[in-house]
C-alpha cells in the first residue's frame, strides 16, 4: 500500500517534441511470442493524442522456441528480422521520424534472447529494448486507456498473449494491480497440446494448470476491489480478437467491421471451448472467421480467458482493440512531457516505483537523497570532460544512486552485490530490462572492485552501457564518499573541471567540522579515479 507522504522525485524529462510539431510521426513494434505488431501514429501534441495511420501484423511464432534449449529457433529469428526489415521500409515510405521498438515474453525468457536483440542492431540499426511483465502490463494499461474511458468504474483488463497473461485492475487512475503469469496460447499448446484432437487426459492436465497458474494473480486483483465495487472486464490482444471475431459471426451471421467494444459472454465463451477441443485442425480451420495461423492456438488462449473470467467473476467481456503498442506510444508522449491532463499521474509512476522499492528494503532516505544530489552536481560539472553520457543516463545514475545501499537490506557483507540483485529483480517500472541491468550494475559497483569483464552481469552489458558503468559509478563513488559518516557533514560542492583536473571545494555544515573522513573517504577513491577517467582529483575544504 502506497503511503500519502511519498517525496516527490523531479526525473528529468527527454527532450519535448514542439506543441507545433502535429505531424510527428511515431511507429512502434511490438516483437511478441506469436506475433510482431507495427503501428504507425501521427501525434497531436496540442490535444493531446494520436491517431492511427497504418498498422501491421505477421506472424512468426517465436514462442516456438526449442524444447532442449528454450532459444528462439534460428528460422524464426530470420523470419522476424525480415519482417522488421519490411515493418522499417514501410516506416521510411511513410516518413516515420522515430521508431520505438519492445520486445516481450519469448525474447526476455529465451538465453539467445539478447543475441538476438543485438542482431537486429548490427543489421537493421534498430534499438529494441527488452521489458519485464510487469512493464509490460503497465504499458498495456496505457494502451487501454488511450482508447478506452473507465469513468472511474473499476476494469480488470486481460492481455493473453503468445507467451504470457496479463491481469491488470484499474478505474482510470493509477493501476491498483498489474501482473505478468506464464501462461500464454502458444506457449501452453507447445508443452501441453500433442494430440489432434486434444485428448481428454491432456485437456484435464492443461486445464488444471493454467487454474493454478491463474488463482493467484487473480486472488490479487480481486483483494483490491472494494466491497460496494462492481468489477467489469476488458479484453486485448490477438487471442480475444479472434474469439470475439468467431464469436460476433456465429451471432450475427457477418463479420464485424469494428471490434473495439464488443462484447460477448462467458456462457458464450465456454461453449466454443467446447467446439475447439472436440475439433481436429481441418475442422479448426474452416470455423467462418478463424485466422489459419491462429487455428492451433487458441483452444489454449481461449481456455485462458474462460478461467480467468471464472476466477475474477465475469459473465461478460468487451474487447479493446488498443493494447501494448499503443501503450508504448503514450509511454514515449509521457517521458517528453505531452500529456499533462489526462493519465497525468503516470508521470511519475517511475519516482513512486523507485520509493516503494526503497521503502521496501528500509533505505535511508534522507542520506541516498544526500548522495544522489551529490551524484547530480558531478554528473552536470563533469559531462563533456569526463563523459558524455545522456539525459536518459542520468536519471539511471540517480535511481542507482537512491537506491546504492538497498543490499544492507539482505547482509552488510557484500551488500554492494546484494543491492545489485534486488534491484535487477525489483520490478522497477518505467523501465526496459536494459536499463534495470545498468542501474543495477551502476550500484554493484558503489564500492569495492572495479567492473571487469569476467564479471557475468557487468559481461552483459552492451559496449555502451559497460562505459556508461564504467564512468558513471566512479562518480557515485566520489558522492558516497562525501557522506561517509551519513550526517550531511558536506553542506555544499563546488566541482569545477578543467582538462586533466578535477576540482573539488568542500563547504562543511559545521565550520570547525575538518570533515577528516569525508576527505580520507575520497582520496582512497583518488587512484581508481584517476587511473580511470585519466584526470588529476584535488579536493579542499573551504572556511569561512
Amino acid at each position: 500500500m502506497e503511503t500519502n507522504n511519498a517525496p516527490t522525485f523531479n526525473l528529468p524529462r527527454l527532450p519535448s517534441l514542439p506543441a507545433s510539431s502535429a505531424n510527428h510521426l511515431l511507429a512502434s513494434i511490438d516483437i511478441g511470442t506469436n506475433s510482431i505488431h507495427m503501428a504507425v501514429v501521427r501525434i497531436e501534441p496540442k490535444l493531446p493524442a494520436f491517431s492511427i495511420v497504418a498498422r501491421e501484423k505477421e506472424t512468426v511464432r517465436l514462442g516456438d522456441r526449442d524444447l532442449d534449449t528454450g532459444n528462439l529457433k534460428p528460422e524464426l529469428i530470420e523470419r522476424s528480422i525480415a519482417a522488421l526489415h519490411r515493418y522499417q521500409t514501410i516506416a521510411r515510405g511513410l516518413a516515420v521520424d522515430e521508431i520505438v521498438a519492445v520486445a516481450t515474453s519469448a525474447t526476455r525468457e529465451a538465453p539467445n534472447g539478447r543475441e538476438f536483440i543485438d542482431r537486429i542492431h548490427d543489421e537493421l540499426g534498430l534499438e529494441v529494448s527488452i521489458i519485464s511483465g510487469q512493464e509490460e502490463a503497465r504499458q498495456i494499461y496505457l494502451g487501454v486507456l488511450s482508447g478506452m474511458e473507465f469513468d472511474r468504474q473499476p476494469h480488470a483488463i486481460v492481455d493473453i498473449g503468445g507467451g504470457s497473461t496479463e491481469l491488470i485492475l484499474g478505474d482510470g487512475q493509477e493501476a491498483r494491480s498489474l501482473s505478468s503469469t506464464k501462461v500464454g496460447a502458444v506457449r501452453l499448446t507447445q508443452e501441453f497440446v500433442t494430440a489432434d484432437p486434444i485428448g481428454d487426459r491432456q485437456f484435464e492436465v492443461l486445464q488444471a494448470y493454467i487454474q493454478g497458474a491463474l488463482d493467484r494473480p487473480a486472488s490479487e486483483l480481486r483483494a483490491c476491489l472494494q466491497p460496494d465495487e462492481t468489477l467489469r472486464l476488458v479484453g486485448t490482444s490477438g487471442t480475444i480478437e479472434a474469439l470475439a471475431n468467431i464469436i460476433a459471426i456465429d451471432e450475427t451471421g457477418h463479420e464485424p467491421t469494428n471490434l473495439n467494444g464488443f462484447c460477448f459472454s462467458r456462457a458464450s465463451l465456454a461453449k466454443w471451448v467446447e467446439r475447439l477441443r472436440r475439433a481436429n485442425r481441418s475442422e479448426r480451420r474452416a470455423i467462418p472467421g478463424m485466422h489459419e495461423r491462429r487455428a492451433d492456438i487458441l483452444l489454449a488462449g481461449a481456455m485462458v480467458l474462460l478461467t480467468a473470467m471464472e476466477k475474477l467473476g465475469a459473465d461478460e467481456i468487451a474487447l479493446c482493440e488498443r493494447a501494448l503498442r499503443e501503450g508504448t506510444i503514450v509511454d514515449w508522449m509521457l517521458k517528453r512531457g505531452l500529456i499533462e491532463d489526462k493519465l497525468r499521474y503516470q508521470s511519475s509512476v517511475s519516482e513512486r516505483s523507485i520509493y516503494k522499492l526503497a521503502q521496501k528494503f528500509r533505505v535511508d532516505l534522507t542520506y541516498s537523497e544526500r548522495v544522489a544530489e551529490f551524484t547530480l552536481q558531478l554528473f552536470d560539472r563533469t559531462r563533456g570532460a569526463l563523459h558524455e553520457a545522456t539525459d536518459r543516463d542520468r536519471e539511471l545514475l540517480w535511481v542507482a544512486a537512491m537506491l546504492h545501499n538497498c543490499g544492507v537490506y539482505i547482509n552488510h557483507a557484500s551488500h554492494h552485490k546484494h543491492s545489485y540483485y534486488l534491484i535487477r529483480h525489483g520490478e522497477l517500472l518505467g523501465y526496459t530490462e536494459s536499463e534495470i541491468e545498468t542501474i543495477a550494475n551502476l550500484a554493484r559497483y558503489h564500492r569495492k572492485s572495479l567492473p571487469k569483464k569476467k564479471h557475468d552481469a557487468f559481461n552483459s552489458l552492451s559496449d555502451r552501457q559497460r562505459d556508461v558503468v564504467r564512468r558513471l559509478s566512479l562518480l557515485l563513488r566520489l558522492a558516497i564518499a562525501l557522506d561517509r559518516r551519513h550526517i550531511g557533514a558536506i553542506a555544499d560542492l563546488n566541482c569545477q573541471c578543467h582538462r586533466d583536473r578535477l576540482q573539488l571545494l568542500l563547504t562543511p555544515k559545521d565550520a570547525d567540522d575538518p570533515c577528516d573522513l569525508e576527505r580520507w573517504s575520497i582520496n582512497e577513491n583518488k587512484p581508481l579515479f584517476e587511473q580511470e577517467l585519466g584526470v588529476q582529483l584535488v579536493e579542499t575544504l573551504a572556511r569561512a
